[in-house]
């Protein structure tokens, strides 16, 4: 297996001035213009990583917060905005500020579009100069999940306590249109062919009440479809309903990660509180199964689950046959037949693995361990881990990108 130890910047101000020139020095040029890598969030922290996308080493750091002083300042002399920054640090960041959620590049790499919590906005960070192009103030006070259209031309990102969800011009910060959803707007996901997004709100996943007769208390829980270019909901529901027609009363209806099928017909939905996944028929309308994995903390109160969430990370490989799944509170990754549901769990590797992505090939999958602060890359036809690569505080977020090949 092979495991890299970039360079931490924990240790005073040599060590951050050192982060700061790893972070925008180029490691060697390319003849193409872009370069593949891999750009790992560090939620807590506010760095984002740079791994390169074939050797997995680790080629720099950008600054996701440049302007956190600004952001600070303002945030201090607004009492409003105090109250709810602290809410966010408090009732969903552990305590902890979250200062990058989600990120996406721009084609040429010239940009990184970042989702920021904490700040309730979205930048566009310049990869070579590591300064803000542009920045979006997303409705109410938190920013979350993202997704850019298969064009790249557009970013849709989730306003949490504004219950929109915003479209971007990637390029420029300008918003497109919006579209309403349910209580807490979390994942966005695109059709292949750019025509649709597939959206899903988590309701209110902040609170104690998270007993079955309290379930009422968690908001407005909506999957929808969306037209991309018109931004109007072609297809909307209460996803406790398909539950319960499929005989599923006790599971929670609120959508957390989704994956899909090459052909958009099969969604497999993560749900708060379930140590699995459901599939779901997108033609029939009709949840078919309902995949059981092992439940490690058993003996643990679901009010301890992190946000409600058993498992947090999904993913489909290329070939559609077998499925990457975050046992977020278990510890563990599974790799799970799509067809049988039969599973190998891979544990010991790292602690609350949060996010869960498949590479551009599909054969490989990249999981965030939030609580080790590392990423693994899991080679999904072995069921086997070939390389580990340490990250900043906090990793969520792992999105496949590229930057200029110079950088």
């Amino acid at each position: 297996m092979l495991r890299m130890k970039p360079h931490r910047s924990r240790g005073g101000a040599a060590a951050l001035a050192l982060s700061c020139m790893l972070a925008f020095t180029g490691t060697q040029a390319y003849a193409s213009d872009t370069r593949d890598v891999i750009y790992v969030g560090n939620n807590w922290e506010g760095m984002i990583d740079v791994v390169d996308a074939e050797t997995y080493m680790h080629l720099g750091r950008i600054n996701g917060i440049p302007d956190k002083r600004k952001r600070m300042m303002e945030i201090l002399f607004n009492p409003v905005r105090l109250v709810l920054f602290k809410a966010v640090r408090y009732l969903i960041g552990e305590g902890n500020d979250q200062f990058v959620d989600d990120m996406y590049s721009t084609q040429d790499g010239k940009l990184l579009i970042v989702s920021r919590p904490s700040f309730a906005d979205v930048v566009a960070i310049e990869t070579e100069t590591g300064k803000i192009a542009w920045r979006f103030q997303v409705e109410g006070y938190r920013s979350d999940h993202m997704a850019i259209s298969p064009d790249g031309t557009q970013v849709a990102v989730s306003a949490s306590t504004g219950n929109v969800v915003h479209v971007l011009d990637v390029n420029t910060g300008q918003e497109i249109g919006q579209f309403p959803t349910g209580n807490s707007p979390h994942e966005n996901v695109y059709s292949k062919d750019g025509s649709k997004i597939y959206h899903a709100s988590i309701g209110h996943v902040f609170t104690p009440l998270d007993k079955n007769l309290m379930d009422f208390t968690k908001g407005e829980r909506r999957f929808q479809v969306v037209d991309a270019n018109s931004l109007e909901i072609i297809e909307q529901f209460d996803f406790a309903d398909k539950l319960k027609a499929a005989g599923y009363h006790r599971l929670s209806p609120a959508i957390r990660p989704m994956a899909h099928s090459p052909d958009e017909r099969f969604f497999y939905f993560q749900l708060s509180f379930l140590h699995g996944f459901v599939e779901y028929d997108m033609e029939e309308g009709v949840v078919t199964r309902l995949a059981q994995l092992p439940n490690l903390v058993p003996d643990m109160p679901r009010e301890l689950y992190i946000n409600d969430s058993a498992h947090h990370g999904i993913a489909m490989n290329g070939r559609g046959d077998t499925l990457c799944v975050a046992g977020t509170m278990s510890d563990y990754v599974a790799i799970v037949d799509k067809d049988t549901f039969s599973y190998q769990v891979l544990t010991g590797l790292g602690e609350k693995p949060y996010w869960v992505t498949t590479n551009k090939a599909g054969d490989r999958c990249y999981v965030s361990w939030s609580g080790t602060d590392q990423m693994s890359v899991i080679d999904i036809d072995t069921a086997s881990e070939i390389a580990r690569v340490d990250v900043g505080d906090h990793p969520q977020r792992i999105r496949e990108g590229v930057v200029p090949a110079n950088w």
